[in-house]
């Protein structure tokens, strides 16, 4: 594949794991775990695809996606939301808000895989 994902997220074992998985997969991973600073590394290295945790330290990943959407340059970048919380409220909103996916933790690596594989083929 060589594409470049963005994942944003702030607990570690995630943060090891996806990039394990997704770098097996032939993906550039990178990672940022401060929600404050997210937009900045969005806009600094744009990557073809954004994983995005809900709650993050500093402003929420809800927050992020808001802003993703509203800058012409990413208003279609595939965004995949993760969260610890699967209540469908979250859900209703990550989707209203334009995520293209929502998943919960804990999730499969090869439901990662599937879902990431399929948001690219989805946007090419």
């Amino acid at each position: 594949m060589g594409r470049r994902v963005l994942l944003i997220e702030d607990e570690p074992n995630i943060i090891e794991a996806i990039s394990f998985i997704l770098s097996r997969d032939g993906w550039t991973v990178h990672t940022h775990e401060d929600g404050t600073t997210a937009m900045d590394k969005v806009r600094a290295t744009p990557p073809d695809l954004i994983i995005l945790d809900v709650m993050l330290p500093g402003r929420s990943g809800f927050d992020i996606l808001r802003d993703i959407r509203a800058e012409p340059d990413f208003a279609r970048l595939p965004v995949m939301m993760l969260t610890a919380r699967g209540q469908a409220k979250d859900r209703d909103l990550a989707l209203r808000l334009g995520a293209n996916h929502f998943m919960t933790k804990p999730f499969s690596n090869q439901d990662v895989k599937d879902y990431v594989r399929k948001l690219m083929e989805e946007t090419s």
